[in-house]
């Protein structure tokens, strides 16, 4: 079970959701405008909140910026009817770690949302609790990232991904892959979403560890002392 934020001025969908999440044994609020979105989060811990960007109250975009600040390890999922791509964008730079254009079917939210809680959970699967490559350390017990300058703040997702390809420097891995064990094996939907990450990734890295594009194949993490190539 999950606590769930289901933010929606629309009755029709924000209470047929949280009806939903409810039947299917989550623990979920429903909250009408941006401001008692905010209020909630600030209450106490939530695993996941789904974002309308079209509150009366205030800019959806903003609104996705104050609660990653509230909420830095929520899943952030935006629900929105605008399908033009920089509107995607902004909403995963915005700090949302998905989004699903209006309308949708609920099998394919369910299926979303379990991936979402999946990947959130506490890791099991045995990998070095610390990666070194060169002067960048990634903490997976305590999910921190270090530099010979300090801890670098990273979200869920980033450090998810970051901690993928440290854990294989000089390794191409293919966006299937990343999407795989980055997000879920079950993923299914657009990548977009991959590409923000990385481009998060490579602001708050800066040069200590290049970020490679391998075009029409994913991405590779460049170790200490090695041309960056690609492009």
């Amino acid at each position: 079970m999950a606590r769930i934020v289901v933010i929606e001025d629309d009755p029709a969908i924000g209470g047929r959701l949280a009806e939903t999440l409810h039947a299917l044994g989550h623990d979920a609020e429903w909250c009408r405008d941006g401001a008692t979105a905010l209020a909630r989060a600030a209450r106490e811990p939530v695993e996941l909140m789904l974002v309308d960007l079209g509150l009366p109250d205030m800019d959806g975009f903003e609104l996705c910026r104050r609660l990653r600040e509230r909420a830095p390890d929520a899943v952030l999922v935006v629900l929105t009817a605008r399908t033009d791509e920089m509107d995607v964008i902004q909403a995963l730079e915005s700090g949302a770690d998905d989004y699903l254009t209006k309308p949708f079917r609920l099998a394919e939210l369910q299926a979303r949302l379990a991936a979402h809680l999946r990947r959130a959970a506490p890791g099991k699967d045995g990998a070095a609790a610390r990666i070194r490559v060169g002067s960048l350390l990634v903490d997976r017990a305590s999910r921190r990232c270090f530099t010979p300058t300090g801890e670098v703040e990273l979200r869920p997702r980033e450090f998810d991904l970051l901690a993928r390809l440290a854990a294989s420097p000089g390794e191409a891995i293919s966006r299937e892959e990343l999407m795989s064990q980055v997000w879920d094996e079950n993923w299914f939907g657009p990548t977009k979403t991959l590409d923000v990450h990385v481009a998060a990734l490579r602001r708050k890295l800066g040069d200590r560890l290049p970020i490679t594009t391998l075009r029409h194949f994913g991405y590779r993490l460049e170790p200490p002392n090695q041309g960056t190539g690609g492009g």
